[in-house]
């Protein structure tokens, strides 16, 4: 892990951290201070593998809704893996979705995609059991969801690599949303919001700030 071509630095962490925390090892993992969002931004790349998913019904619905909370809502795979149906409300006029403090109305046709996926979820832990499972992602242990690194590995098989699709994700949501609404809605804490919001030139602290002189002038 000290190497430059070592991977799941970030996973490995939180794991030898978490067994130091049970006492099962002295080793020591220090958490990396979060420097800010980076990376290549690709949204015309983001919006075509949305549109595939939401309209190739040759692909499973439950791929195409986890990818789909990737590329439009910048969910983790393993926030998405332990979705329950308890985050899922439906009426007759919407589907929302809670990945937040603020449920999200969901759009058409990911609304749909989202109704209709309990009754079609795989996985032993549905299997002859949709009723009572709670997770809308069942796994492959009986009561347990899918693992989110057997999701992030579903979803490289699309495409679609979770860390590059959630960043693409959050600089376009961060253009369009104070900071605030964008941390109720998508789950994320709000200084991660805010860090977005000004990479994204969408910083409304400075907008409010223009506006205010301008309306002044």
């Amino acid at each position: 892990m000290t190497s430059d071509q070592a991977t799941r630095r970030r996973e490995t962490g939180h794991f030898v951290r978490w067994a130091k925390k049970q006492k099962l090892t002295s080793l020591d993992f220090p958490a990396t201070r979060w420097g800010g969002p980076s990376g290549t931004i690709d949204t015309e790349a983001r919006w075509g593998q949305a549109r595939r998913l939401l309209h190739d019904d040759a692909l499973a619905p439950e791929d195409r809704v986890a990818g789909l909370l990737v590329l439009l809502y910048a969910q983790w795979p393993s926030t998405i893996s332990r979705l329950t149906l308890d985050h899922v409300h439906v009426d007759d006029e919407q589907v929302r979705l809670s990945l937040g403090r603020e449920p999200v109305i969901l759009p058409e046709p990911l609304d749909d995609l989202v109704r209709h996926l309990p009754a079609r979820r795989r996985g032993h832990a549905a299997i002859g059991d949709h009723a009572t499972s709670p997770w809308l992602f069942p796994g492959g242990q009986p009561g347990r969801p899918i693992s989110s690194f057997r999701l992030a590995e579903r979803l490289r098989d699309l495409g679609i690599h979770s860390g590059q699709a959630r960043s693409t994700a959050l600089f376009q949501l961060a253009t369009d949303l104070p900071a605030a609404v964008l941390a109720r809605m998508l789950g994320i804490h709000i200084t991660v919001a805010v860090a977005w919001q000004r990479a994204s030139s969408g910083d409304w602290t400075t907008y409010a700030a223009e506006a205010s002189r301008r309306n002044n002038t």
